[in-house]
């Protein structure tokens, strides 16, 4: 009997190192699955449990490593985490096959290849997403850049009746000739800055391609132009000489003026923090001087230095 006592040690530690070798090949299937069940997570979390688990598997090989050692195994080749798991001991090779693995192979392969098609799929509709976000970043300056006052069209208007809106406190309603067939009906709320009386017969300048709009019920057809404060407002005054139907334009911005303000592009938007007059009262758009060619500049009578709306 105590013939067959090495032998059946061999036996004994070979059936222990198979259990070893199916625990952790238990434990790698486990990892796999539970990577798998949780590709749909973000690509860093997904990152982040694959470090994991091949932080798992190298204990794993650690504590196969020590007990194949104690056993008196003289050599022992572990895989890597890209490998299989394989225990070649000094006499015999095993024939059971290596256990699956879940780690990235090496050598070079496609991008996105083994990632699972819904993974693929999102980072796909995300990096299109992040591209079309460049590109409208990229094209809004050019945009903003054709943008200027010359698409404003400006015209002398001679206020030829004003009155107070039927319906609201602070709004005169005006008929103002601008040169056309028939007088424009505009609406604007100066009652608490400017008296009644200094509204008749009185020159203008009016922007007049602004789309109609109803205010208090009474559609307005264009704006008459100001300066503005917190606290006061001033009609522009055009030279004298200036009559009704006259454009109003700008040295250096010689563009024609749209047919009518698309309110989608914001033109006036972003044409009007530009607007202002200067030390001398001079309403201009960067410097250049709201000009009635061979007449003379449009002014505010005190205001200098205040916006123009």
């Amino acid at each position: 009997m105590s013939d067959h006592s090495p032998l059946m040690e061999i036996e004994k530690r070979a059936a222990e190192a198979d259990e070893i070798i199916d625990y952790v090949k238990q434990q790698l299937q486990q990892h796999k699955e539970k990577a798998i069940a949780q590709a749909s997570t973000d690509e860093e979390k997904l990152m982040s449990e694959n470090g994991n688990l091949k932080k798992d598997i190298e204990e794993l090989k650690q504590q196969l490593l020590g007990i194949e050692r104690r056993r008196g195994v003289r050599d022992v080749v572990m895989p890597s985490a890209e490998a299989s798991v394989k225990c070649v001991s000094k006499t015999t090779t095993p024939t059971e096959p290596s256990a699956p693995s879940d780690a990235t192979p090496t050598g070079p392969q496609p991008k996105d290849e083994g990632k699972p098609k819904d993974e693929r799929k999102k980072k796909k509709s995300a990096e299109k997403k992040v591209a079309e976000k460049q590109e409208k970043k990229q094209t809004a300056p050019q945009e903003s850049a054709m943008v200027d006052v010359s698409q404003l069209d400006m015209r002398i208007g001679r206020i030829i009746a004003a009155e107070k809106h039927p319906d609201a406190n602070t709004l005169y309603v005006e008929q103002v000739d601008v040169g056309e067939s028939a007088p424009r009906t505009v609406v604007s709320g100066l009652v608490n800055h400017i008296p009644l009386d200094q509204m008749q017969n009185r020159m203008v300048v009016l922007l007049c391609n602004l789309k109609p709009a109803k205010m208090r019920g009474v559609v307005s057809e264009a704006m008459v132009m100001c300066a503005s404060s917190r606290d006061r407002v001033e009609i522009l005054d055009p030279p004298s000489g200036a009559v009704p139907g006259e454009r109003v334009t700008f040295q250096g911005f010689p563009g024609e003026p749209d047919k009518e303000l698309n309110p989608k592009k914001k033109v006036w938007e972003q044409v009007q923090p530009d607007l202002c007059t200067d030390e001398e009262c001079v309403a201009t758009y960067k410097g250049a001087a709201f000009e009635i060619t061979g007449k003379g500049v449009c002014k505010a009578q005190t205001m200098s230095n205040s916006g123009i709306k």
